[in-house]
């Protein structure tokens, strides 16, 4: 009888975190769209006063969002399970952010850099074939 009441209780707690991550999928959509937006316009009205620094972070914030949004499908695609590399490739992308908009302290650049090594290595032990999950 007891299996029974937790097996009830997994799928119902399932079916929210489902919901929640759909809904999440959404809010992801609409801030991809915005920002798909605004570098539109930041391409096209560019003058003097755009700096190719916010631009390029703007289009690392993209990435971000467009790699959640990733994360959210193969989340569904993959029977509510979320792929290790999808982590790792936000992880890279997040930093290599981080170092464009902060890049005044070399040795915490230098830092920086070597935790995307880090990263880079994980995911290349991720993706041998006897490791990967998808």
């Amino acid at each position: 009888m007891k299996g029974n009441h937790d097996n009830y209780a997994s799928i119902f707690f399932q079916r929210i975190l489902n919901t929640m991550i759909f809904f999440l999928g959404i809010i992801l959509s609409l801030f991809l769209v915005k920002k798909t937006i605004f570098l539109i316009q930041s391409l096209a009205l560019h003058d003097d006063k755009t700096s190719y620094y916010s631009l390029v972070e703007g289009i690392l914030v993209y990435f971000l969002y467009f790699e959640f949004l990733s994360l959210v499908v193969k989340y569904f695609q993959n029977n509510n399970h979320f792929p290790l590399r999808y982590f790792i490739y936000i992880a890279v992308t997040a930093i290599v952010r981080l170092i464009i908009v902060n890049h005044e302290e070399p040795m915490t650049t230098f830092v920086y850099t070597l935790a995307i090594l880090t990263l880079i290595i994980s995911l290349l032990l991720t993706n041998l074939r006897f490791v990967r999950d998808d």
